[in-house]
């Protein structure tokens, strides 16, 4: 629900755990490659992203960005240092 603090309290726990918490408006001017970006960044420098309004972003931008999380998700269950994403080497 709106107004009740999740993005404070996200940034609040980064803080308390001596992470870098970097928090992203989404809309739908938003699209797949901006998020690629946005997760390439974040996985290189071991920040949290906080994606508000995440909602808005539509539907076949979505379907993209869960391509993207999966293959973050499975380079780092791998233990991997070095992987492709969005077609560039990337350090984890």
């Amino acid at each position: 629900p709106a107004g009740t603090g999740k993005t404070e309290t996200v940034k609040d726990l980064s803080k308390a755990m001596a992470l870098q918490c970097k928090v992203f408006c989404c809309g739908e001017g938003l699209d797949f490659r901006a998020m690629g970006s946005i997760f390439s960044g974040l996985v290189q420098t071991g920040a949290w992203g906080c994606f508000d309004e995440f909602n808005r972003i539509p539907v076949e931008v979505l379907s993209v960005v869960s391509a993207q999380i999966k293959t973050i998700q499975t380079a780092l269950a791998d233990g991997l240092k070095r992987f492709t994403f969005e077609g560039r080497e990337i350090n984890c």
